[in-house]
């Protein structure tokens, strides 16, 4: 019993709870800022280097290679290492407007590198997902490539990759309680604080249920969407 009533102590410990919780709360708040502005910048960049990627030609073959050579790098580097390098190397460098931005902005970067990789593949599953003769009708309907691509391949691409988008999504608001290593205010260095302060881990607890209560309703609502889908293409080949 002295073992369970330190563990309900030291881990949900009503008392520490609400001393936690403002401190926490605050730094949650950064964390979600956070993702809603990487968020905003994956969907933009990756957008587009799904597309120079499937550039078709042989005068597109570099900047098909540096679209591969970027999701290569950044799907295989740990996003904690990436920080490092965001975080520390570009204020080391010493140079203007590049090293003399904030932790917060260096811990999106961070996140936008990586995350922008993944969604790459996302997208071009997407893209690539449209049957070929959807593009040839619009080519031949007149259309250029670009064209055809915007009105499209992207908009029927970009309805099928909703649901692994959201299941990014949900990592990537995780994963902004990495950016604490580069020195973040946000959720995960405030519970740090407060159980270093206070020699308690209930901090933690609370912020592990703010990232809870965010976390599972976007990945309810990513079910459904896979499920509305599922129903629609059973429909359609019944």
């Amino acid at each position: 019993m002295d073992a369970l009533r330190q563990v309900l102590h030291s881990f949900f410990g009503p008392h520490d709870f609400r001393l936690a919780l403002p401190d926490v709360w605050a730094g949650f708040q950064v964390n979600m800022k956070m993702m809603v502005v990487a968020e905003a910048l994956v969907l933009v960049l990756a957008l587009a280097i799904a597309v120079v990627r499937g550039l078709p030609g042989p005068a597109a073959r570099p900047l098909r290679a540096l679209a591969i050579a970027y999701t290569d790098i950044f799907r295989g580097t740990p996003i904690i290492l990436v920080a490092f390098l965001v975080g520390f190397g570009l204020p080391a460098l010493q140079i203007n407007v590049v090293s003399d931005q904030s932790n917060f902005i260096y811990g999106v970067m961070a996140l936008t590198l990586v995350y922008t990789a993944y969604v790459t593949e996302v997208y071009r599953a997407g893209i690539e997902s449209v049957h070929p003769s959807q593009r040839a009708a619009a080519r031949s309907l007149g259309l250029s490539y670009w064209q055809a691509m915007r009105f499209v391949v992207i908009p029927q691409a970009g309805r099928r990759v909703i649901p692994p988008l959201l299941n990014d999504f949900v990592g990537l608001q995780k994963d902004t309680a990495l950016v604490t290593v580069i020195g973040v205010a946000e959720a995960a260095q405030q519970a740090q604080n407060f159980s270093t302060q206070y020699a308690t881990f209930v901090s933690y607890v609370v912020a592990a249920v703010f990232f809870i209560f965010l976390t599972i309703p976007l990945a309810r609502f990513t079910d459904h969407l896979i499920a509305l889908r599922e129903r629609r293409e059973r429909a359609a080949l019944a």
